[in-house]
């Protein structure tokens, strides 16, 4: 039998420099590729000992891909030792430049196995190397060698044992008989005969095979494929050879390429593509990370840095008023400074400029009426100490103080003529003329108020002194680098490398400090990558002149990657702005680039900005055409024809501009001056899209852990990088296939290849590996390109079923899942976007409305992302760039570029194709609500909201915007924005409304936009929930007063409450609840117990009633904190409203009477209620604080204005506390027994809360509630619940939900008993009160459970008849005071923080008819509607 090992040395140094490689093709199925065709690349053909059987599954022949610089052919000899001294044969190929050798070793043996102990050496080194592509089955040995078992040739094995059949004298007759089991010998004799004449050489056969599979593009054949190309190339060659050529004669031919096959090669592969990986099947929940940093907290220096002279004179300055602030910037001189603050008092410009130099300082300027114009100021507007020059003015500086400690000069310039935009300038100090880096200063006057640098403040929310710290020595830096006349690229570097170095030991110091210190470096580094740092703009500084610092501080960030998890999310964005040669991200690099240009060459407007919007949006390949397009446009004189010339040459036409999501209009329109800097910027700009659109930068990351040898040029000589260790098996493989596939048009393959790669990358990370860093940087070139990748795809989704947008939405979470520290949310989103998936492919009929569920939680988990962000690191950008005077616009998106940069912003863009199929497919509503905050004022109709964004209203207005992209402001004086437009969630404008506290949602039914526009100027009322907005017109005028809306006495009758007394008991059962005990919470709860069907179950309760908080303050025990309160509740009275928070602070200072201890501990114990001072007095104390905060919530700001609104006197309002045992509960619901939606009081209308879109339950182990029942409670016509605290004696636990094996959405019998039960209960609730209700409960092992019940109240609005629904923070409160889940249960639980903010259509939305249980599949709150006569 024999046995051989084939394997393959590539001389291609960017793979392996010295390597023995048994080389593999990955196919279509992410398994290697096809193993027939083993050629062998000698100058003449050798009798090969590969057989006609497709055995294993690797081709030997390797297309020649990755290169980098110049090769060089390394010499290599095999050194092999076998493990047993048996005859063997060699053969090795001759090598060439970029080709294989083939190296086969066969070894005749029994049937012992064999393993081959290899290695390689180089340049006739003793050293053995190992290589990193080896044979299947290879194994490493001590890490001096490889192991690589025999494989055994079924052919030759065949062959021997028939020859040793023959030699024991079988003859070949009775052979061939016993193999098909035919007697005819003769038959067999004549045939083998005939064989034996006609016989064509197997090793021909393969080769000529090999031939036709390489002219037919290197398809991917199954095994039967395999074998009938192998015989086709049989049947061609033996037509030659019955044409009578022999077969030295069909060798030659087929070395010459001269045999004809019937082969047509397959379409070019960069477009048509059908070639996918096999996903590997994983557990999600190995990705998990539960990595957080915790809550962020500040850091403030007790001792604030002081202030510079020119800082405190505009600090006093902005004190003394005198209009908006519209410009404000500190600019460098040497080691003095220069301020420019311009103002609008009255309507007019005035420009302050004040100095520190020493000596008289002459200012030299004038204005403009386009930006860069010197234009002669009029006369009327010359300040004093004035002379006019050739179109300027010559302005002496005055010296405003004598104090030699304060020595200030300043000039005041005041512009009464709008038509002016700006004003050029330059100092002339001494002799010396002082320019802006040397350049004319320039004061712009039309920049809003919005842009105005901000002061430092405080530095809260930061780490401050780190901050501090680096602004003081970049402060040193600039001034060394300053008082250079001449500083060349060198110098240049140098200062880099001095920040590098900084950087490095700060990152030292962060890893003990916590999350904010690494924010700070963060948006430091962020700041120096995007070139808002004075002394590193306009240049650039090559990697090797700064890589040793920058190695430093790589080095150090991947040690503690390894050491603190907690912090990789922060330190995978540090290195992204870094790079390992220092060129950071380059996907990132696209958007902070093209600001760059933008503002180095003052194009800001027209077609530059919308196609730095769409650059914003998706890049794309397109971008190179047009980058290109305007680099000819240049080049030719500013000749329009040529830039379409090009575009269109390139398959770019107008329309395809037009139908980018941010389309581009525009032409581009340059001045001439700006020639020279366009063509610089711009070509480094298209160095950094091909970059990106090329693979570059993902195959340099491959190249680092790969390894690669070259000669290059110049700095790059001699290069060689061995590769990394350890990594997973066939992970070379499946790199190659990511970079062969990273330009397809069809984006989906290269998806599935890049997050593969990740994913087998992702365990490797957690290893120790002394070169983690370059890990890390390829896992951050894989995720960019994810990035780049989803944003190119963006064109084939436009008509994509939505199986494929989910699918490409799980793709796109999974990637983000993978950069995320703590992604317990976004794993159990994924799992959600699989089960929605698979109900889609199985035909679930409520497959879009769970979809558009896992949509809803997928949005607040990105929501929720964001504000991270946002806290953590918009602070630290705000504090340090103010101290190193970063210009105001990359300080305001600072974290909202952060986030655009990531899957998050791909994802939720995804959503919003995808959310409009969802809502049409399952009958949805016509609201998305971005921002839900109530809200009336005037409707005012815009086509854009771009149009208006500087704009401010002098009344609350609602702008209905037909357009609104994401980018633009909020103009002042918006109270809401709707639109039928998208925009991101994550936009600028959404981000901005939510922090601003704006209404805004996006409308899809075109009806309603309709009326809206309507009624434009009408005074309007909106209130909205996260998924709905009601609206109504409202009567009379904000201004008069006369809206009815506002209007003293008319939505809310007179109301007067009765003060209650305390009757002499501290603690009473439910059987003595009463009007004057207790309030409606506790009175109707006790009316249910023995009234209702036995199946539903009513909580045991106890109570304080009325009074008994006034007792405990009068009592000598708490005379302290009554005259404290009696002192704060004066100061209130006086308009003070900070003294709320004062006094529910001193309610917690109040000591519990002995009595009323003993009472609450009998009547709790008689009633079946555990004592929780039986656990200990620190129970008690618990329970006692409990019951201290449910009093105090009588002075939150939320109830005390609701009662000063409608009259309410504060001091007649009384508190009891209603006591009940917490249920641990699976499921919590609220029940409105007349449909609030229409009013129609034949449908209950039910909700189960938590479900499934919210992410968050609250656990808690078995305990007890206080809650709030006050006699403000349930008044007729004023809704007061859910005003008040209620307070659970232990803390809830908040955990992560997984919805995905949940029986209420998994088990369509379990979800229509639940839903059924839970909507007879409330029937029968109804039918017990005699008036419709609202009602809480919860559900326990299909038990049903009822805490709550009060009258549903009825709201009747003009024109629009409907319930008035609990607000959110109404619902949220009860809900969450309602029950909990043990730790052990799996269940939703209904404390749910934003459990309500469900999506109720309550508006011009669709007919919900009888059954509505799916419907609720899709909400944040399952949602249910019967009508009563089906009960």
């Amino acid at each position: 039998m024999s046995d051989s090992i084939g394997h393959n040395f590539v001389h291609q140094s960017l793979l392996a420099p010295t390597v023995l490689e048994h080389q593999s093709k990955i196919n279509s199925s992410c398994m290697v590729g096809n193993t027939l065709f083993k050629v062998q690349a000698s100058s003449q053909i050798r009798k090969s000992p590969i057989t006609t059987k497709f055995r294993g599954s690797y081709l030997n022949v390797r297309k020649s891909k990755l290169t980098v610089g110049t090769h060089r052919v390394n010499s290599a000899f095999p050194q092999a030792a076998l493990a047993t001294d048996l005859p063997s044969q060699v053969h090795i190929s001759a090598p060439t430049p970029g080709s294989a050798s083939q190296i086969s070793i066969q070894v005749t043996n029994g049937s012992v196995p064999l393993v081959l102990h290899w290695g390689a050496i180089q340049n006739r080194k003793e050293k053995w190397v190992l290589p990193t592509r080896r044979p299947e089955g290879t194994t490493v040995y001590k890490n001096k060698a490889l192991r690589s078992p025999f494989v055994k040739v079924e052919y030759e094995a065949a062959r021997h044992e028939l020859l040793e059949e023959i030699a024991r004298g079988t003859s070949i007759q009775d052979l061939r008989a016993r193999i098909t089991n035919k007697n005819n010998t003769s038959e067999s004799k004549k045939k083998i005969s005939s064989e034996t004449k006609n016989q064509i050489p197997d090793d021909l056969v393969q080769i000529h095979a090999y031939i036709r599979w390489e002219k037919a593009g290197k398809p991917n054949y199954s095994p039967d494929q395999q074998l009938k190309e192998f015989e086709e190339a049989r049947k061609e060659l033996q037509i030659e050879l019955d044409k009578g050529i022999s077969v030295d004669e069909i060798q030659k031919k087929i070395t010459k390429g001269e045999i004809q096959t019937k082969v047509a090669k397959q379409l070019e592969r960069k477009y048509f593509t059908v070639e996918k990986i096999q996903r590997k099947k994983r557990d999600l929940m190995q990705l998990l990370n539960k990595y957080a940093a915790g809550s962020v907290e500040e850091k403030i220096l007790v001792e604030p840095q002081a202030l510079s002279t020119i800082e405190c004179f505009a600090k006093e300055k902005e004190k003394q008023g005198g209009g908006p602030i519209i410009k404000k910037k500190i600019f460098r001189l040497d080691d003095k400074e220069l301020l420019v603050l311009v103002t609008k008092p009255a309507g007019k410009t005035k420009v302050h400029l004040a100095t520190d130099l020493r000596g008289p300082v002459t200012l030299h300027w004038a204005l403009s009426r386009n930006p860069g114009e010197w234009l002669a100021p009029p006369p009327s507007l010359l300040p004093p100490l004035s002379t006019s020059t050739e179109n300027a003015i010559d302005t002496q500086f005055v010296c405003i103080s004598d104090d030699p400690s304060y020595k200030v000069q300043s000039v005041e310039i005041e512009i009464g003529d709008e038509s002016f935009v700006g004003m050029p300038f330059v100092l002339l100090s001494g002799r010396r003329w002082i320019k802006n880096k040397g350049s004319d200063f320039y004061v712009e006057f039309g920049v809003g108020s919005k842009q105005a640098l901000k002061d430092a403040g405080d530095g809260r929310g930061t780490a401050k002194a780190l901050l501090d710290e680096i602004a003081g020595l970049e402060s040193e830096a600039q001034k060394s680098f300053m008082h250079r006349a001449v500083v060349g690229l060198r110098k240049r570097a140098l200062l880099l490398r001095i920040r590098f170095n900084i950087a490095a030991d700060l990152v030292a110091q962060a890893k003990d400090a916590g999350e904010l210190d690494f924010a700070g470096i963060l948006v430091w580094m962020r700041f120096m990558a995007t070139r808002q740092l004075i002394w590193n703009k306009n240049y650039n500084v090559k990697p090797r002149e700064i890589s040793k610092a920058q190695d430093r501080l790589t080095d150090l960030l991947q040690n503690i990657y390894r050491t603190h998890p907690h912090y990789r999310e922060l330190l995978r964005m540090i290195l992204s702005t870094v790079g390992r040669g220092g060129e950071g991200d380059v996907g990132q690099r696209i958007r902070d680039e093209i600001l760059v240009v933008q503002r180095n060459n003052d194009c800001k407007g027209g077609m530059m900005e919308e196609w730095h919007q769409k650059l914003h949006n998706n890049t794309s390949p397109d971008d190179v055409v047009i980058c290109q397009a305007l680099i000819d446009h240049i080049k030719s004189d500013f000749d329009v024809s040529v830039y379409w010339k090009t575009l269109n040459e390139n398959g770019i036409t107008k329309e395809r501009l037009l139908s980018y999501d941010r389309a581009i209009h525009s032409e581009p329109n340059f001045r001439r001056d700006q020639k020279d800097s366009l063509l610089r910027d711009l070509g480094n700009y298209m160095r950094t899209l091909k970059a990106v659109h090329s693979g570059a930068d993902l195959e340099s990351a491959i190249s680092n852990c790969m390894g690669y040898r070259s000669e290059g040029q110049g700095f790059m000589v001699r290069v060689q990088i061995n590769p990394i260790s350890g990594l997973p098996s066939g992970f070379p493989e499946l790199l190659q296939f990511v970079l062969e596939h990273v330009e397809d048009k069809s984006v989906e393959a290269l998806l599935e290849g890049l997050l593969e790669a990740r994913e087998e990358l992702r365990p490797v990370l957690s290893q120790s590996n002394d070169r983690l860093k370059d890990l890390l940087f390829l896992d951050i070139a894989l995720d960019s390109c994810v990035r780049t990748a989803i944003e190119r795809g963006y064109e084939e989704l436009n008509s994509a079923k939505p199986e494929k947008i989910m699918y490409f939405i799980a793709l796109v979470l999974e990637n983000l899942a993978l950069s995320t520290d703590d992604n317990e949310d976004l794993i159990y989103c994924l799992k959600g976007w699989n089960q929605a998936f698979s109900m889609l492919t199985n035909g679930d009929n409520q497959w879009a409305l769970y979809a558009k569920s896992v949509l809803d939680r997928t949005r607040l988990a990105l929501a929720s992302k964001a504000e991270w962000y946002h806290h953590l690191l918009q602070p630290s950008a705000e504090y340090l760039g103010s101290r190193l005077g970063v210009d105001q616009w990359a300080v305001n998106i600072f974290t909202e570029e952060i986030i655009r940069a990531g899957s998050a912003a791909s994802l939720s863009s995804l959503h919003n194709r995808l959310d409009p199929v969802l809502r049409e497919t399952a009958n949805l509503g016509s609201w998305q609500v971005i921002s839900p905050v109530e809200a009336v004022g005037y409707v005012v109709v815009v086509d854009e909201l771009l149009a208006v964004q500087n704009k401010s209203y002098e009344q609350p207005t609602i702008l209905v915007a037909k357009s609104v992209k994401g980018e633009e402001e909020i103009p002042d004086g918006t109270v809401a924005v709707l639109t039928p437009d998208m925009p991101d969630v994550l936009s600028h404008v959404s981000v901005r409304a939510r922090n601003s506290k704006v209404c805004f949602a996006t409308c899809f039914d075109p009806n309603i936009s309709a009326d809206l526009q309507a009624n434009e100027g009408k005074l309007f009322h909106l209130k909205p929930t996260s998924a709905d907005v009601v609206y109504s017109k409202v009567e009379g005028d904000l201004k008069t007063g006369s809206s009815t809306i506002f209007k003293e006495g008319d939505p809310f009758p007179a109301i007067k409450l009765v003060k209650k007394q305390f009757d002499g008991k501290y603690a009473i059962s439910s059987e003595e609840f009463t009007s004057e005990m207790v309030g409606a919470k506790s009175r109707n709860i006790a009316y249910l117990k023995g009234k209702v069907p036995s199946w539903v179950g009513i909580p045991t309760s106890v109570a304080l009633p009325f009074g008994v908080f006034e007792n405990v303050i009068s009592t000598r025990l708490n005379q302290g904190v009554a005259e404290k309160l009696q002192f704060l509740k004066k100061k209130l009275g006086e308009g003070d409203f900070s003294a709320l928070g004062e006094i529910r602070k001193t309610v917690l200072e109040l000591t519990a009477p002995s009595q009323l201890v003993q009472e609450l501990k009998n009547k709790m114990q008689t009633s079946g209620m555990p004592w929780p001072g039986d656990e200990g007095q620190q129970r008690w104390e618990q329970a006692w604080m409990a019951i201290k905060k449910v009093w105090a919530s009588k002075w939150n700001e939320r109830a005390y204005f609701s009662t000063k609104k409608v009259k309410l006197d504060h001091d007649y309002l009384c508190m009891a506390v209603l006591i009940q045992e917490i249920i641990n509960a699976d499921y919590a619901f609220v029940i409105h027994t007349t449909n609030p939606s229409s009013g129609d009081s034949s449908e209950i209308y039910a909700e189960v809360l938590g479900y499934p879109s919210k992410p968050i339950g609250l656990f808690i182990r078995r305990s007890i509630i206080f809650r709030s029942d006050s006699n403000g409670e349930d008044l007729e016509g004023y809704a007061g619940a859910g005003l008040y605290d209620s307070v659970p004696m232990d803390e809830e636990e908040k955990v992560v939900l997984d919805y995905s094996s949940d029986p209420l959405i998994m088990d369509p019998n379990f979800r229509q008993s639940i839903l059924s039960s839970i909507a007879c209960a409330g029937s029968a609730i109804e039918e017990l009160y005699g008036s419709p209700q609202d009602i809480e409960g919860v559900v326990r092992d299909g038990k049903i459970y009822v805490v709550q019940t009060r009258p549903q109240i009825l709201w009747q609005f003009p024109g629009t008849k409907y319930s008035k629904l609990p607000s959110i923070e109404e619902a949220e409160n009860d809900s969450a005071n309602a029950i909990g889940v043990p730790p052990s249960s799996t269940h939703a639980n209904a404390g749910l923080p934003n459990a309500v903010q469900g999506n109720k259509t309550r508006y011009g939305g669709h007919g919900r008819a009888i059954f509505c249980l799916s419907l609720g599949l899709a909400m944040a709150l399952v949602l249910l509607t019967v009508c009563k006569w089906a009960l």
